[in-house]
């Protein structure tokens, strides 16, 4: 059964990823990239590419999330003891965002380049791809808890759903960009005094959640809102 409170806690953190100081400013260039020379570039041309560039990081995400509930599946008869670390986990990685605690590992981003051509649709998928291996120091903290959260379930069909909702709250802000560049320029250039608020925010929304987790409120809050969640909502999940 899907939890509605880790599906609306990955939305939202695809969200505050895409709105980091690590993703946000070089939104551009990666509409660019995937849109080819600005003085040829079709709109529907950006559009195809940034949608295959979306799967393209989408597909390492998932791909992540199913790794991690597979490996809490090898140890599933000890899930109450894997949420606790899990939020344990968690709630370390909201401290990193808020800059109280420093986890050199999470910033040896691997800044992987693709040279080839991105503006086709193979490039763009491979543009995709190496931008979620890349695993930048802003989007690494966030991505880990909520391969954290894949991990303490430990089953491959949560930790897929978690990671593909994850990645859509990432890919619906960076698709309307494309939609609207000249809009999300202007944005972008406002929102810039706002994203060290971003982090901070990211931060304590993980503390919260991985303290949660190692109490065990996480699943009371997940039985108590699955009792306002319409009928008609289940049979789609």
């Amino acid at each position: 059964m899907f939890e509605v409170p880790a599906l609306s806690i990955a939305f939202l953190a695809g969200l505050l990823s895409f709105l980091s100081p690590c993703v946000l400013p070089l939104v551009p260039s990666y509409l660019a990239y995937v849109g080819g020379n600005s003085a040829t570039a079709q709109r529907r041309r950006t559009m195809i590419n940034s949608l295959l560039f979306v799967l393209g990081f989408s597909l390492i995400f998932i791909a992540l999330g199913a790794s991690a509930s597979v490996l809490g599946g090898l140890i599933r008869e000890q899930r109450s003891l894997l949420m606790v670390l899990g939020g344990l986990l968690v709630i370390a990685f909201g401290l990193v965002m808020l800059g109280v605690l420093r986890l050199p590992l999470l910033y040896r981003g691997q800044r992987l380049q693709f040279k080839g051509d991105s503006s086709t649709p193979v490039g763009a998928v491979l543009l995709g791809m190496a931008f979620a291996a890349s695993w930048t120091p802003c989007i690494g903290p966030v991505l880990g808890a909520i391969l954290t959260m894949a991990g303490a379930a430990g089953t491959l069909e949560h930790g897929v759903s978690l990671l593909a909702v994850y990645s859509l709250g990432l890919a619906v802000p960076f698709l309307a960009a494309a939609l609207a560049i000249e809009s999300f320029l202007r944005f972008s250039r406002s929102f810039k005094p706002y994203l060290p608020w971003v982090e901070r925010t990211a931060g304590v929304i993980l503390v919260a959640v991985g303290l949660l987790m190692v109490t065990g409120l996480y699943t009371a809050l997940n039985s108590y809102l699955i009792r306002f969640t319409p009928s008609w909502l289940w049979e789609r999940l």
